[in-house]
């Protein structure tokens, strides 16, 4: 059994317990739903007033500004206790914890990406699309392709059973022309806040970097389906130089069946 293997079994060794502690009281401690994520009856279209925030010929109103600047304090609130665990999981699998300066989405960016899908979305409230962001906190780790598969299956076994729900778990390793790596969500417990966790390795983070400006011009109305073929077409090329990982491909979120039996950690002390 390797240094870390043991390590990470160490820090693992009392969940059973601590399961058994938690579990007669969780229904009753589980904290309140995300903005957005109650229904709701269908909102009012979108008012004609001054805009309170303007960019890139976007705009939000007054209320819809408000609730983002609200949204912003919520996620500034949930990445203090977000943070010191991915340090911690990074250091027990030993990952990089890459761009950790960046964790947190820019107001402009979010402002930006609210107002983008209120415009292409004029039917949906501004709680509604708020309810579907997912990278207000946003995190990448990464191992080298040797030591990729057990680095994922630890870190995502540690955030679960440091009551991270999973909620979304994209593996798109081995796809054929595409984006190569895991984008997963959690939801931190005590603040239901949301974030992401990306799953890279060197080769795969570098492709995501270099084809990035050509997604955001494939995607513009102004480009003329010739050229967002062509876009594609080189996105695919890169992509499909990048090594895929041994058995990353059937890398699972946590709870999900798998062909290996992973242990269940303990939360952070």
């Amino acid at each position: 059994m390797t240094f870390r293997r043991r390590s990470i079994r160490r820090a693992l060794g009392t969940a059973a317990v601590l399961s058994a502690l938690l579990s007669p009281t969780a229904a009753a401690s589980q904290p309140s739903p995300a903005p957005g994520a109650q229904a709701t009856s269908a909102p009012a279209p979108r008012s004609v007033q001054e805009p309170a925030w303007e960019g890139e010929g976007l705009t939000l109103d007054a209320e819809e500004n408000a609730a983002v600047d609200e949204y912003l304090e919520q996620a500034a609130e949930a990445e203090r206790r977000i943070s010191p665990q991915l340090v911690r999981v990074a250091e027990l699998t030993a990952a990089e914890l890459v761009g950790f300066d960046n964790r947190l989405k820019t107001e402009d960016s979010l402002k930006r990406k609210v107002a983008t899908w209120l415009d292409e979305s004029p039917e949906k409230s501004v709680d509604a699309v708020l309810g579907e962001i997912n990278d207000s906190v946003r995190y990448t780790l990464q191992w080298e392709d040797e030591d990729y598969t057990e680095g994922v299956a630890d870190a995502a076994d540690l955030l679960s059973a440091w009551r991270n729900a999973p909620v979304r778990w994209s593996n798109t390793w081995g796809a054929t022309g595409r984006y190569q790596a895991i984008n997963s969500t959690w939801r931190e417990a005590a603040t239901a806040h949301p974030y992401e966790v990306q799953f890279h390795t060197p080769a795969s983070r570098a492709a995501a970097t270099l084809t990035h400006p050509l997604y955001e011009e494939e995607r513009l109305p102004s480009t003329s389906p010739e050229r967002a073929a062509e876009l594609r077409e080189q996105q695919a090329l890169i992509f499909g130089a990048v090594p895929v990982p041994e058995g990353a491909e059937r890398l699972v979120s946590p709870g999900v069946s798998s062909p290996a039996t992973r242990p269940v950690p303990v939360p952070v002390g």
